[in-house]
């Protein structure tokens, strides 16, 4: 893929030495080990010097130790490393499904408390161990709507660089005075106009930024280390997490990967979860905005799943079903789940264990959105108590406080009390229903397949043999090689920093 090893990161061999060598003299002055894909797929292999050593570090420090625990096994303080991945088995009583619904806890993961901080890492550490990001020189531009931006910028100063948010200016407070905290200066973050719908206002001003040769894109929706990272690493802990439910119903199956779009590439989990076990993969829109089910548009606040455009990383071919959730959902069980009036009426009114209306809080406006359509899934296929669904919580309630007083207003004009609170349930969790659902026929990945064209071919510059290549499953089969490449890369690097452990 000509485009892509030229512009997306994915070369195997040092592409520039002078470049190579500041990376290494900026590491070995930082003190800065870097960690394989192996030992972020399998936390058991991370030496136990290093884990030792984690002991004393904070997950919220911008500390080089840091990123030996962006992996799903750290535990609720996001400290010590757990033997599985944490997650959630919902109750019938909350989806309303005799499916068990077990959703992998994104808020684990250090100094972000969201997973996007594995694709950051995924997408910039073999640019550095190639030769082709230069730490003294290159700032790392990071779009997103929300996350992934925060990740970069983590993982930037972690690594002795300087990193560029790009994101909309109408995502969360609560994301903004994080950027606040952690860039180098004010400037380093930029907010373009809109809100999580507005992603090609995100690309023109990443265009606008490439003319300096200084500025290097790391763009989410086309780089496929972030494909590769959780196809490998969130592939294998919803894995574990599906054995581990398996010793005590050894009959149940794997129904369904299901996940929000945004940048695609949590969805790769998807794709080894079929492989593995005949699993569907269902990607999920926002109502408002519905580009895959009716090449719709709009606006819509389930943050963390940008949309009007089909990511370059998405394996649209291998995907199985669309759903859409609306966010008037989404904004109203945030306030249902993280309020007095909302969690009284779950454990008095629903019988639901306090525990588990405590544990709600793991979920954030996207992740609430997985869930919902988890639901869909299941109503939809009919599934029972042995077939599984697996999502993803990609972060908590704690990054929407503000927007529980948003949705307040403008949803609950008289205020949110047990009458609102039961309607909420009723009307968001008990009648959902599957009117926005598709199960993907050959002509329908076709379909979505081919509106991905206008954004890379005509507007990112993608060449068309280049972007028709990812129609066949060869090609994403063929990336997984790159990994073992840059494992041995990542060792290399680390013996000539002599930082091996």
């Amino acid at each position: 893929m000509t485009h892509a090893t030229t512009n997306l990161g994915l070369d195997t061999h040092i592409v520039d030495r002078s470049v190579y060598d500041h990376a290494v003299a900026r590491c070995r002055e930082g003190g800065i080990r870097l960690p394989t894909f192996a030992e972020l797929m399998e936390p058991e292999r991370i030496p136990e010097a290093i884990q030792e050593a984690l002991s004393g570090v904070h997950p919220d420090a911008p500390h080089p130790l840091n990123l030996f625990r962006i992996h799903w096994q750290n535990g609720m303080d996001r400290s010590a490393r757990v033997d599985l991945p944490e997650y959630l088995v919902l109750p019938r009583e909350l989806t309303g499904v005799p499916s068990p619904i077990l959703v992998l806890l994104g808020d684990r993961f250090p100094m972000i408390g969201a997973h996007k901080v594995l694709a950051t890492y995924a997408c910039l550490a073999p640019r550095l161990v190639t030769g082709q990001f230069d730490p003294v020189a290159h700032r790392a531009v990071w779009p997103s709507t929300g996350n992934y931006c925060r990740g970069g910028v983590a993982v930037s100063r972690i690594m002795g660089c300087r990193g560029v948010a790009v994101l909309p200016e109408g995502m969360s407070a609560e994301r903004f005075r994080w950027l606040e905290e952690w860039v180098s200066e004010p400037g380093d973050i930029i907010r373009t106009p809109g809100s999580e719908s507005n992603v090609k206002e995100i690309y023109d001003e990443c265009a606008r930024l490439s003319r300096d040769p200084a500025n290097v894109v790391i763009n989410q929706f086309c780089e496929f280390g972030n494909h590769l990272a959780h196809f490998f690493c969130t592939g294998q802990a919803a894995e574990r997490v599906l054995l581990k439910e398996r010793e005590g119903q050894p009959e149940l199956e794997l129904a369904a990967f299901v996940s929000a779009s945004g940048s695609a590439g949590t969805l790769a989990a998807g794709d080894y979860l079929k492989e593995r076990f005949g699993s569907r993969t269902v990607a999920v829109e926002a109502l408002e905005c519905p580009t895959m089910l009716y090449n719709g548009f709009g606006e819509h606040n389930i943050q963390g799943i940008g949309d009007k455009h089909i990511p370059l990383i998405h394996n649209v071919t291998n995907t199985d079903l669309v759903t859409a959730v609306s966010d008037v959902s989404t904004d109203s069980l945030n306030v249902l789940f993280n309020t007095e009036a909302g969690r009284r009426h779950l454990v008095n009114d629903r019988d639901l264990a306090p525990d588990t209306v405590e544990a709600l809080s793991h979920l954030g406006l996207s992740s609430i959105c997985n869930v919902l359509a988890c639901i869909q899934v299941s109503k939809h296929l009919g599934l029972g108590p042995a077939e599984a669904l697996v999502t993803v919580a990609t972060d908590g309630a704690q990054l929407y406080s503000t927007e529980i007083e948003k949705a307040v207003r403008k949803h609950f004009a008289g205020g949110f009390d047990s009458r609102t609170a039961q309607r909420t349930f009723e009307e968001c969790l008990l009648r959902v229903d599957t009117r926005h659902l598709l199960e993907l026929s050959p002509t329908d990945r076709d379909r979505i397949f081919n509106l991905g064209y206008f954004t890379w071919v005509e507007q990112q510059g993608v060449s068309l043999e280049d972007f028709g290549v990812r129609r066949g499953q060869e090609f994403w089969r063929g990336l997984r090689d790159l990994v073992a490449a840059w494992d041995e890369r990542i060792t290399a690097f680390n013996g000539e920093t002599r930082l091996r452990s």
